[in-house]
């Protein structure tokens, strides 16, 4: 047998006193290169996460504003409010912000307190991963899946900004180690603790969270002992109080799990409407609107209002081709209407003629696949595939306790529910919210380089069976790579001379037998170097570039469709004109408009205002409550990053959420809150998407004096298109 490649079960248990020893040196059992082995594999994430971090700016400046918020004021802290003064919130619940508000409370808001706890995140994912992995498998296949994990490109990508998924994806494979420790010890205390960390999760970005909440209870229910302490020693012939003593234990997790999950929610619903912010992207101004609609259902269906940023709206979307467009205006740059964006335009089948989902490509069972999706998640998806169902059946005849066995199980579901989840919800989806798959592909491929290997070393049909999955792996990623043949173009050819090496080596080792069985090992670590050079020369171009913060993604811009076409890779999004400005944007289909990157290259910082208005602003602020009233968070989120002084977003993220009406809008200019109010801009005013009160912008016009850019240095008529009134 190899060493490290035995199995834990029947290895000693280490005792309490020696906890910290073996975590920095390995346990005894361990062989000695594998604590150092991964020791080197979490120095790596954390360079590729952290290298050249300071370059992506405040990234997502949508929950950066947020972030900001949150460290000048408890309430904005508690609520997830986009500006200090609590006028709305930001479209998820605030966990993920809360993690780096106190970053930026202990140490002062910055790119490094923003970003920093991203990094660890990620890095924290990557150790529980070897963990969980290494309990049923050994070392090996716990550092393999560290690697993969590591090197995952949307996983890179996504650790280098400030969007949820990162501490979603943490809470996830915590939720996992914690639900696998249950099956192994058959305690209570480790299922309660899974079920606490998915309300974690659900806290984090909520509904998502629960995708890989089948993969927990099969795996617990199918595999947990019937009594404490039974471990993995268990042969299935506990009496049947066993069976309900399971499903009594999965019931109390669920009562942990709601509590965990819907806490913050029910506490924020109870609170009076005009004691608390507005609940951003809801129609009913209550969380479990959002949960259910916005960030539930319609995430899978397509329906609600159009397409998302960062899980926000963009009114009017696929409306009519040319007609309403975004924010209901007519885009008139050259390339608007049928052929912009890459060719698909915006028009009856919505943002990159998909619909809802266009962001990542076309729903269906080739989504994760194409173009968008292939070079972000799916390197190694096929062999991750093949290791599962090679791994059942090898292990499906253990006992039912068996841990290796409810570890395939567990990452197994997850994979299938993920996979499908994704491949053909209609809703707003992101190719970053694809890194929640990681783990699984990772421990999968873990496990499957290990078994495989250990099967072909004996004898039969097994022998083939790694040498096929090298093959089939090595082909994709010459298949992903020839999409653009310009980026690396020896790359794909070394990877193809690794493969064809691994695959006629590792039959020839084991067939001739002599010194050639002793090349097995060399051979197999070429076809693993096969399989993750591709990866990580996408995860090294994220490390090595600017973070698009809205839609983060790593490698080369490939020919993408919708909302993944390659202006959304550098830039922002598109609006009118056929110029392009800020971060590294750039126009697909032509001439198709023009592009904001935002601070660090990667915000939708539409309309930001000049600092001689922000300046402006502050010295007529007189005691107001908020700077200046704006259409949407794109345009508020700059104001509140460079002042740290609130700016109201009447319409939410895309000025569509109805938050504000006329009678509102006069109380707080009444009462002394607000003294300017700002309309228009590049995606047209407030009220212009199909959640605003258009009576707004009437009553500004009506009431409302325009105040001249000369009052506060501008040269032209108007702000990028926005035009300031003083009111009252």
């Amino acid at each position: 047998m190899i060493t490290g490649l035995s199995d834990p079960a029947t290895a000693p248990k280490a005792r309490p006193a020696n906890r910290m020893r073996h975590l920095v040196l390995g346990r005894p059992e361990e062989p000695r290169w594998a604590r150092p082995a991964l020791w080197a594999i979490l120095a790596l994430a954390a360079v590729l996460y952290a290298w050249g971090l300071s370059k992506n700016g405040y990234a997502n400046s949508y929950y950066a504003a947020a972030v900001k918020s949150g460290t000048e004021s408890w309430k904005a802290f508690f609520f997830g409010s986009l500006d200090p003064a609590s006028y709305i919130t930001v479209d998820k619940p605030p966990m993920a912000l809360w993690v780096m508000e106190l970053f930026g409370r202990i140490f002062g808001f910055s790119t490094w307190t923003l970003l920093l706890p991203q990094v660890i995140e990620g890095v924290a994912a990557v150790a529980l991963l070897f963990s969980g992995v290494r309990r049923a498998f050994g070392p090996a296949a716990g550092l393999i899946a560290a690697l993969v994990l590591t090197l995952t490109p949307i996983t890179v990508a996504i650790n280098r900004d400030d969007n949820p998924d990162t501490l979603l994806t943490l809470f996830l494979v915590l939720a996992a180690w914690a639900c696998l420790r249950a099956v192994e010890s058959g305690r209570l205390r480790w299922l309660l603790a899974a079920g606490l960390i998915l309300g974690c999760a659900f806290n984090t970005k909520m509904l998502q969270a629960y995708i890989a909440l089948p993969a927990l209870a099969i795996a617990y229910l199918l595999s947990a002992p019937g009594r404490a302490g039974s471990g993995t020693a268990g042969d299935g012939s506990e009496a049947s109080g066993g069976w309900l003593r399971r499903v009594g234990h999965l019931l109390a997790a669920g009562a942990v799990l709601a509590v965990s999950s819907f806490w913050w929610m029910i506490v924020v619903d109870l609170i009076p409407a005009g004691s608390r912010p507005f609940v951003g992207s809801s129609t009913k101004n209550t969380v479990l609107d959002l949960v259910i609609g916005y960030n539930g259902i319609g995430r899978i269906t397509g329906g609600g209002r159009g397409p998302t940023h960062g899980g926000a709206h963009l009114p009017g979307a696929g409306q009519g081709a040319g007609t309403q467009g975004l924010g209901g205006q007519r885009f008139t740059g050259h390339g608007a209407g049928a052929n912009a964006l890459g060719g698909h335009g915006l028009g009856a089948k919505g943002l990159g003629g998909h619909g809802f989902g266009g962001m990542a490509g076309a729903s269906g069972p080739g989504r994760l696949f194409g173009s968008v999706l292939g070079g972000q998640i799916s390197w190694l998806l096929p062999f991750a595939v093949l290791a599962l169902v090679a791994g059942l059946i090898l292990h499906w005849r253990r006992p039912r306790t068996d841990l290796a066995r409810a570890t395939l199980v567990l990452w197994g579901v997850w994979l299938a529910v993920h996979f499908v989840v994704f491949s053909f919800s209609n809703g707003g989806m992101h190719p970053y919210y694809t890194t929640a798959m990681a783990p699984a592909i990772a421990a999968l491929t873990g496990i499957g380089v290990v078994t495989l290997f250990g099967a072909y070393r004996r004898s039969g049909a097994w022998t083939w069976v790694l040498p096929l999955g090298i093959a089939i792996t090595g082909a994709w990623a010459f298949a992903l790579l020839r999409r653009t043949p310009t980026w690396n173009p020896p790359l794909a050819w070394i990877i193809v001379a690794l493969t064809v090496v691994a695959v006629i080596g590792l039959p020839a080792a084991r067939l001739g037998g002599g010194a050639l069985a002793r090349l097995a090992i060399p051979t197999a670590v070429v076809g693993l170097l096969a399989g993750l050079a591709g990866p990580a020369a996408y995860a090294a171009s994220a490390a090595g570039s600017t973070t698009n913060g809205n839609n983060p993604m790593a490698g080369p811009s490939t020919p993408r469709s919708g909302m993944g076409a390659p202006w959304m890779h550098g830039g922002g999004m598109p609006t009118q004109g056929g110029r392009s400005h800020g971060g590294n944007g750039r126009a697909a289909g032509g001439q198709g408009g023009r592009f904001s990157g935002g601070h660090g290259g990667g915000g939708w910082d539409m309309g930001q205002v000049s600092p001689q208005l922000v300046s402006y602003l502050e010295k007529n602020q007189a005691g107001a409550t908020w700077l200046v009233a704006v259409s949407n968070a794109r345009s508020a989120a700059p104001i509140i990053l460079q002042t740290g002084k609130p700016a109201m977003a009447m319409g939410g993220f895309s000025g569509s959420d109805p938050a504000m009406t006329a009678q509102k809008l006069q109380g707080y200019v009444r009462d002394g809150k607000l003294h300017y109010i700002m309309l228009g801009g590049d995606r047209g005013g407030w009220g212009g998407g199909n959640g605003g009160d258009s009576g707004v912008s009437s009553w500004v016009m009506k009431n409302c004096a325009t105040v001249k850019p000369s009052e506060y240095g501008g040269s032209s008529s108007t702000q990028n298109g926005q035009v300031l009134y003083r009111c009252g």
